[in-house]
């Protein structure tokens, strides 16, 4: 089983706090080096795509050093924060770039996000510059809500607020050079999904965001003739490093998509000759979906990501009877990993549907019982990772750096088992286990089986208060065509399952499962809805 590209040689380094991780011996020294070398190797490459907007890398580079410039002459630089609250566009990726430049730290917004979740993020950040689409200046905070705010500048319409720039107002001026910067500096700082509690500030460093771009190109094989869409949020750590900093990396195009919808997102794909692409399950399954799927020219497509959350495996055959040629990679991380720890070989994707790969290199993976120590092999456990792409910790919380971050190594929250092999399957979250009167529940297994139900689209399982067992399993179905026989599915769960692990109560939703903007099924919401 390899890879489908050449794996850098690698080598222990001490990095950060003291930390002995395996890095990839060369490498670019920053962010910003992964622009730079692009530029070298391909300046006439399409680098950008935008709608009608189309950038290669020599003016990708000229525009995002103008806009750097810009954000210099207004006092702004290294190590200040600046945040961007952009829908996916090319004014996001030269936003971000441009900050980067300067030696800033970018703050990526959830552009759907509410005033008061803003303003805790960017008061706790300290953020001193705001870059906003003119579209949600309803959602920014009053300025006393965030005193260190001392710049807005909006972008695709009327300065908001006084004193406020416009986008263009960072344009036309004199490119800059980037700031001289550490591998192991801040450039960008991710808040976390927040499925539970205050979101917290995780610092990505520059050391990660080359590491993270280095897998994939290294695992998928990526180079200058790959054209990527990111349809996922930019904001996020998947639109960050699967869709920016790995088609920068490769020398390739980046296709931005604002936002997804399955029949307009196929006849991108087949106009862009699109190669490579990640995104959640739901959306392949939206695509399997529309009738363009069946007309569509989707023959340049070989690079087939997925992530946070399963892929049924009707799904994968599916796929794979309409495109032969597609490489499916299931990829598991997170937002404290700055990308994938760890990857489905795609050679594996059909045969291993309940695993989700196996450590990426560098990374280095444990699966840790209750007591610290490490589980025998095929035994369930926390999972903890380690590699060059993990945070340095998060911002201005070192309580929840030292709590999360143990020797190197990040704690997931997530319980999985690693089999002989190395494959790594991942049966839940912790606080996502269902205990039925003393036996376990893993809630990813009840989904997987009720997802392969031909009339299904999604499902979600969450604990269910009971005063006699403790729990009980309960199912959230997002259906087709109004299906919502929970006879039919108990049986159809029943076949494959435990008879305490097949759901005792079931909810259809006429509209898709609730999910964060990194695609993540937000099951407190669910759990709320049962009272």
């Amino acid at each position: 089983m390899t890879w489908l590209g050449t794996i850098p040689a690698m080598r222990h380094e001490r990095h950060l706090d003291g930390r002995v991780v395996r890095c990839f011996g060369v490498r670019p020294a920053s962010f910003n080096a992964l622009l730079a070398d692009a530029l070298g190797r391909n300046p006439g490459g399409e680098a950008l795509v935008c709608g009608t907007m189309r950038l290669d890398y020599r003016r990708l580079d000229a525009i995002a050093g103008s806009a750097a410039g810009g954000l210099a002459r207004l006092g702004i630089g290294k190590g200040d924060r600046v945040a961007l609250l952009i829908a996916n566009s090319a004014e996001f990726v030269i936003a971000l770039l441009a900050i980067v430049r300067i030696g800033a730290i970018a703050v990526p917004l959830n552009v759907r996000e509410g005033t008061r979740e803003l303003a805790y993020v960017l008061a706790d950040c300290g953020a001193v510059a705001l870059i906003h689409d003119a579209t949600l200046a309803s959602s920014i905070p009053p300025a006393f809500a965030t005193p260190a705010l001392a710049t807005r500048v909006t972008v695709g319409g009327a300065r908001h607020g006084a004193g406020a720039l416009a986008w263009e107002d960072l344009l036309g001026g004199a490119a800059i050079e980037p700031c001289p910067v550490g591998e192991e500096d801040i450039a960008a700082i991710l808040y976390t999904s927040g499925t539970t509690g205050r979101p917290k500030g995780a610092m990505i460093t520059h050391l990660g965001l080359v590491h993270a771009a280095m897998i994939y190109e290294a695992c998928m094989d990526l180079g200058p003739v790959d054209r990527s869409i990111a349809t996922v949020p930019l904001s996020h750590v998947t639109g960050l490093t699967a869709g920016i900093a790995a088609m920068l990396r490769a020398g390739g195009t980046l296709v931005v998509m604002p936002q997804f919808r399955a029949d307009a997102f196929l006849a991108l794909a087949a106009a862009e000759r699109m190669t490579h692409t990640v995104m959640v399950p739901a959306m392949y399954n939206l695509c399997l979906l529309s009738p363009a799927f069946g007309t569509a020219d989707l023959s340049k497509w070989r690079i087939g990501g997925y992530g946070g959350a399963p892929m049924p495996a009707v799904t994968i055959e599916r796929l794979a009877q309409r495109l032969p040629r597609l490489q499916l990679f299931n990829a598991y991380g997170s937002t404290e990993t700055t990308g994938p720890v760890v990857l489905m070989p795609p050679s594996e994707t059909a045969r291993r549907a309940t695993a989700v790969g196996m450590a990426t290199p560098p990374a280095e993976i444990l699966v840790m019982d209750e007591n610290g120590c490490e589980a025998p092999t095929g035994e369930s456990g926390e999972i903890w990772l380690k590699a060059p792409n993990v945070v340095a910790g998060y911002w201005g919380n070192p309580e929840a750096s030292a709590e999360s971050i143990v020797a190197g190594y990040w704690r997931s929250g997530d319980i999985g088992r690693i089999d002989g092999d190395g494959f790594l399957t991942l049966l839940d979250r912790a606080k996502d286990l269902v205990n039925r009167g003393g036996y376990k529940v893993y809630s990813v297994e009840v989904e997987n089986v009720i997802a392969a139900h031909p009339s299904v689209v999604e499902a979600a399982v969450v604990a269910r208060p009971c005063p006699v067992l403790g729990e009980r399993v309960h199912a959230f179905v997002s259906a087709r065509d109004g299906f919502a026989d929970a006879d039919a599915i108990r049986v159809h769960a029943a076949q494959a399952l435990a008879d305490y692990k097949v759901p005792e109560a079931i909810t259809f939703l006429a509209d898709p499962l609730p999910r964060n903007a990194n695609g993540k099924i937000l099951k407190r919401e669910l759990r709320a809805r049962l009272g």
